[in-house]
Parts: structure tokens; sequence; C-alpha cells
């Protein structure tokens, strides 16, 4: 079993694979044998060449930062003795490298078409609250009316959050747009709107947010309008329980599903096991005329090189240049730092700068051209690879991957973590003692690559197969739980 990690030939430190002891001698490919000078977590990084201060550490053969002191071969490299070098917005050229996957024939999965052509993977029915007043009540429904899933139907669920009034401007204007989105996605067979009558977000306002709809597939109740919400609402849902019933699961192709990709709780495998399993995944996907999505635009910075030069013309880059800069721009407005990200949960598990964060983040974009840049609650529309404008934060940002059409999400992480979006979420885990530890949480474990059991390659191949099952119907251990949520971005005032 291997000790280390030298990802780069350029290099200047490895990656601990397992906990390393002091004094233990790492054979280093291409160096020697270095000597552990002191005890050295898993997923944290030792030096293997001497590093004066103000010298840059290298990792994926990029600078992550720079040593703060005079390091030897076997330090322990981390937060203590190593700072970013990032600061303030960049400026971008395009210099397009371009690797298009070769095509492939794509597999089937048995997913469900819906009237209007599109496919889904879950055939459920959602209530979804305009405002946050009426959340109790859209729960009871759910509680309620558990009868109603029958047949085909997958569930009965509501997505609750805190807004809908007392918003102003942009905010307002975000969260109608992303709860229309959700409305209007693929896994919803039927929806229920449910509203209260006094809010901002008004009935008229959500109808034209939400454009053309069918009226058997979406119902609308505003509570201030019956005497009993709760008998109005399961007459309704009845109605939408017997629509959705009517689908049942058929064959479709690979190239049809649309898969988002995030990562929480990260640790110093991520970039080496968890994030490049799910970028050769989405490597797969595209080759098979599938969809992916990247968000997390925090945790782009400082590694954008390894993505600008990715956009598949002008129009593209110049996109993606506004949006990692207009991130910067939303933390700056706020007095934030831009380039103190890291969670003492990722520092702990061996991340040390934002550009060690980044440049393992993006792995999960693999190596194919990226072919869009959308906006927070637009969906895709071009095959391929896509960057989607969000947030780090967990449930923001796999919120927003749903928004934009996502049939599941991959998540990947070191940590773990329990929690599970709107549409499917599949938890990959870094690191096999995670897998072992949250069997309950984990759905995949890429710690095989650090064990040396398996490949890159042939982990990818486990995962592609895995969400082809899910994709059918095999339920996530999150969806299993029932946990599903939502939150929503905000930035202005609350009146």
């Amino acid at each position: 079993m291997p000790l280390t990690i030298h990802i780069h030939p350029d290099d200047n430190v490895v990656v601990a694979l397992h906990p390393i002891a002091k004094g233990t001698e790492v054979p280093v490919e291409g160096v020697g044998t270095v000597t552990a000078a002191e005890d050295i977590p898993q997923g944290h990084k030792m030096a293997i060449r001497p590093i004066k201060a103000g010298e840059n550490v290298i990792k994926y053969g990029f600078a992550i930062g720079h040593a703060t002191a005079d390091a030897q071969p076997g330090t322990w490299m981390h937060t203590h003795n190593v700072k970013t070098n990032l600061s303030g917005e960049l400026e971008y050229t395009y210099n397009p490298k371009l690797n298009y996957p070769a095509p492939v024939q794509p597999e089937t999965f048995m997913g469900f078409r819906r009237k209007d052509g599109r496919a889904a993977i879950r055939n459920e029915i959602w209530i979804i609250p305009t405002v946050g007043c009426v959340n109790d009540c859209a729960k009871a429904l759910v509680n309620q009316n558990q009868d109603l899933v029958t047949g085909t139907i997958d569930g009965l669920y509501t997505f609750t959050h805190p807004f809908g009034c007392s918003q102003t401007g942009h905010d307002h204007a975000q969260t109608r747009k992303l709860l229309a989105a959700l409305v209007r996605h693929p896994n919803a067979a039927a929806v229920l709107v449910l509203s209260l009558g006094c809010e901002n977000l008004t009935h008229e306002q959500f109808v034209a947010e939400i454009g053309d709809y069918d009226p058997d597939r979406v119902k609308f109740l505003t509570c201030q309008d019956v005497e009993d919400e709760l008998a109005a609402g399961r007459d309704i849902l009845k109605e939408l329980a017997a629509y959705a019933g009517q689908f049942h699961r058929e064959p479709i192709p690979a190239s049809e599903l649309v898969v988002g990709m995030k990562c929480g709780g990260s640790d110093g495998l991520s970039g080496i096991t968890a994030n490049p399993t799910i970028g050769r995944f989405s490597d797969m996907l595209v080759a098979r005329g599938g969809s992916t999505v990247l968000t997390e635009v925090p945790e782009m910075f400082g590694a954008e090189g390894f993505l600008m030069d990715r956009c598949r013309n002008e129009e593209v880059f110049h996109k993606a240049v506004a949006m990692i800069n207009g991130f910067k721009e939303y933390f700056i407005a706020h007095n934030e730092v831009v380039y103190e990200n890291p969670s003492p949960g990722n520092k702990q598990g061996g991340i040390t700068t934002l550009e060690d964060k980044s440049c393992g983040c993006v792995q999960k974009g693999g190596s194919a051209p990226i072919m869009d840049v959308i906006g927070y609650g637009d969906a895709v529309t071009t095959k391929g690879l896509n960057m989607l404008y969000g947030p780090g934060n967990d449930l923001v940002s796999a919120t927003a991957l749903t928004a934009a059409g996502a049939h599941l999400i991959l998540f990947s992480t070191g940590r773990g973590t329990p929690f599970g979006a709107t549409a499917p979420t599949l938890k990959v885990s870094t690191n096999s003692q995670l897998a072992a530890k949250k069997p309950g949480w984990i759905d995949y474990n890429t710690g095989v690559i650090a064990d040396g059991e398996k490949t890159i390659d042939e982990t990818a191949q486990g995962l592609y197969d895995l969400v082809l099952e899910v994709a059918s119907g095999k339920k996530t251990k999150a969806e299993e739980k029932g946990f599903r949520e939502i939150s929503i971005f905000k930035d202005g005032v609350m009146l």
C-alpha cells in the first residue's frame, strides 16, 4: 500500500495517503527516500525537496502558496508554514486548449419521459411554498397525504424556505426565479404551488416567472382564499397523484442525463481520489452526449487557469471571466477577504490555502471543453460541461444545481455530510475510513484509489454504473432517510 502520492513531476511536496509517523522512510519516485521529520497526517503535505522561505509550494504542478519559513525534506507543509499567493482580481487571456472526448454510444437507464419530451429519473409530487409563512402547512400536507404515494409515484415532498416576503430587488427576483426553476424540474411529475396570499411574491408574479405550464401538472393553492387549506390541499393532491401515476419507467439514453458536481467537507485526498474520479465520470458522460454542471465559484479562485483555456470559444471565455470576477466583486462589496476560504474542517483534512482547495475542486470538471456558463437559477441548454454561477455553500449550491436541471448530484466529501438536495444526492467519499465509519451517509468510496486497490479509470467506471442505477430508481443514502432540502442565495436587505 503506497504511503504518499507525488501528483505532478514538478511538485516539491507529496501528499500522505495514510498517516506517516516521524522517522518513517518514504520512497518517492524520481527523488529517492525522504525521512519524515515529523508526523504527517493523512491528506497532508510533506516536503520532498528543500523549500526556502518565500519559495512557492508546488502541488498539482501549480503554486498553491509560498513557504513562510525554510523547510527541509520531510517537513510537514501546512497552515503554520504556508500562505496563499492570491490577492484581488486578475486579468485573463484566452489561450484555448480544447480536448473533445471521442464520442461513445450511450447506454440507457430506466427513466420517465415527460409529456414535453424531457427525461426524468424520479416520478415525484412536490409542494413548493412561495413564502416561508406556509412552511408548516406544506409539511402537514406531506405528512397527511402519504397514502397518495402509490404505483409509479416515488414520493411526496415539500421544500421549505424562509423567503418569498420582506425581500427587495435582486433577492426577491432571485427567490422567484429559483422557486420557478424547481417547479419546472422534470423529476417533479406534478407540483402544488402553495401560497399564503399577502406575500411580496404574488401569484401573478410567480405564474409569469414559471412561463408556459401544463395545468394538469402544476396547480396552485392560496391558503387565505379557502376555509381549510389542508382539506383543499388534499383535493388538489389527489388530482396531481392521478396525473403523476400515468408515468412509467422506460429506457432512455444516458445522453439525456444532466448531472451536477460539487464537493463539501473536503480533505487532502479530495483532489486525488474523489474529484478526479468525478472528473473522469464527467468526461465519460460528455462523450456519450450527456451534460454535467460544475459550480462553487469561490472554490475556483486560484485555479481558474485550469478552466479558462478550456472554454470552447471566446464568448464562453468572457462569460467565465465575468463569473469569476463578478463573484470576487461580491466578496469585496461585503468587505470580505476574497481568498480566505478553506474551512476549519478543510484545514484539518490537509487543505492549506485556497489555491490548494481550488486545484482539487476543479478536478471534478475533468478535461472536456466548457460549453457554456450559466447564471443562478438558469437551466442547462447546451450539451456537455457547463459552469454555473453559485457559492460554495453546500445547500445553496446543490439547490442551484437542481434548479439548473440536474437530475442528480455527485457530492464528494472527505469529512462526510448527511444532507440531501432536491435532486438525488450521491455521496462520494475520498477515503476508505469515512466510508467505513459512515455507511449510512456514503454511497460510493473512492478511497480504494489511495489504498492501491483500483485505478481512477476503474473507479470512475464503477461510479458511472452506479449513476445509471440511481437514474433507474436506486435510492441514495440521503433519499433512504428522507433527507431533502433547499437553500436560496440571499445577498440584500430583509424588511
